[in-house]
């Protein structure tokens, strides 16, 4: 197959290709440039421009539904499972072909992504996250056993945390989650927005719990990420050889410093904030969630800019929870105001694949790279707004398919 005529903007930061042929075979990019031979499969994208496929670094699949209703068991497993499929299905048509779940699926979801069963973005999962008893993550009512909130999984479709205390319990939570088909692990090394029982300053789980964890992950040749707003807890984690932080609203100069020193990642959140202090109830949370956020996301807009100055590799994550997801590419937007799009474009397919560790595969419009690939009807680079309108997103090709096709 043969993408023809489009402006190529391939990821790397380097200037746009105006009317670059893109050469696909067996799902893969084999060339750039050329002329397609008598016979070849054309497709015409004259005017249109071409980016590789977006990538989400941090999504919550799991959490599709009316937060509210799902937790207190009104919602059939059925009609998750719906919402989940749907979310899937929109992701991928809002131009995103990869997504890293930090919490809230197990392994059956995206297994039958993956095999094609339903529509949708390649799925790199955490299976349930790893949360302390009443921390981050764990989200059991008031007057409910803990030890019932197991109850709340679904296995081979949604789990969003496993809680653990002390190395041994973190240890056994981290081969629970692998059993379940995590590539990866997270924590929760401080408190939350959508927390129960703790506050943002919080703290939690200690330099021995954690290197647990990180342990458990190199046995697996991977990585832990961490849920981290302050800076305490985040050095914590830091110190223990977690490489990845979400969120990062404490991070400063001192603290990007010892990121970039350590290869530390930061994936910056910005859309949830948003939508949380827009309408937290859109996501069945209450009203008063949207007082937690403070000043989370001018933090994150200082933790982008001085992660920059120190050279610490910034992905792109929405964090996005609840039924109302479509804003997905809202992300991009907010990261233009910040940065420029271009930036932003780059943090989100390039470097997030750095994050993901599978760089080698997706990311850029490169020869080798698998051919995920989104077109857009209006420059993004001059109309960022376009990064969050799917009617402008075309085209989406997913490892050499068209998987949408609304030219």
């Amino acid at each position: 197959m043969w993408l023809t005529g489009a402006t190529v903007v391939d990821g790397t930061g380097s200037d746009p290709v105006p009317g670059q042929n893109v050469h696909i075979e067996n799902g893969r990019i084999v060339a750039l440039g050329g002329a397609p031979p008598p016979g070849a499969e054309v497709v015409d994208l004259t005017g249109l421009v071409l980016t590789p496929g977006l990538i989400d670094a941090h999504v919550h699949l799991g959490l599709s539904s009316d937060l509210g209703r799902a937790g207190t068991f009104e919602l059939s497993a059925a009609e998750l499972a719906a919402d989940m499929f749907a979310n899937c299905r929109q992701t991928l048509e809002s131009g995103f072909t990869t997504v890293r779940d930090t919490g809230g699926v197990d392994r059956g979801i995206a297994d039958v992504v993956a095999g094609g069963k339903v529509p949708g973005p390649r799925i790199l999962h955490c299976g349930p996250l790893l949360a302390q008893t009443g921390g981050h993550g764990y989200l059991g009512a008031a007057w409910e056993d803990p030890a019932a909130w197991s109850s709340h999984h679904l296995p081979g479709l949604a789990a969003q945390s496993l809680v653990c205390d002390g190395p041994d319990e973190v240890r056994k939570s981290a081969r629970e989650a692998f059993r379940r088909g995590a590539g990866f692990l997270k924590m929760c090394v401080t408190g939350g927005v959508v927390s129960h029982y703790d506050d943002l300053t919080d703290t939690q789980f200690g330099h021995d719990e954690i290197a647990a964890a990180v342990a458990e992950a190199a046995a697996r040749s991977t990585y832990v990420t961490v849920h981290a707003h302050n800076n305490r807890g985040l050095r914590t984690a830091v110190e223990a050889g977690a490489t990845c932080v979400e969120h990062g609203t404490g991070i400063d100069e001192e603290m990007a410093a010892l990121m970039a020193a350590r290869g530390v990642a930061h994936v910056p959140t910005l859309s949830v904030c948003h939508a949380l202090l827009a309408d937290a109830t859109e996501a069945g949370l209450p009203a008063h969630i949207g007082e937690r956020v403070g000043d989370a996301l001018e933090g994150q807009r200082r933790a982008i800019l001085a992660g920059r100055a120190a050279g610490v590799l910034i992905g792109s994550g929405s964090d996005l929870i609840g039924p109302r997801q479509e804003h997905r590419g809202n992300e991009l937007v907010l990261r233009s105001k910040i940065e420029t799009p271009m930036r932003a474009l780059v943090s989100a397919t390039r470097d997030n694949a750095r994050v993901l560790r599978i760089d080698d595969e997706v990311g850029t419009v490169e020869p080798g790279r698998i051919a995920d690939l989104t077109v857009f009807s209006a420059d993004p680079l001059a109309d960022p707004s376009a990064f969050d309108d799917p009617e402008r997103i075309p085209l989406v090709v997913q490892a050499g398919r068209i998987v949408k096709d609304r030219r």
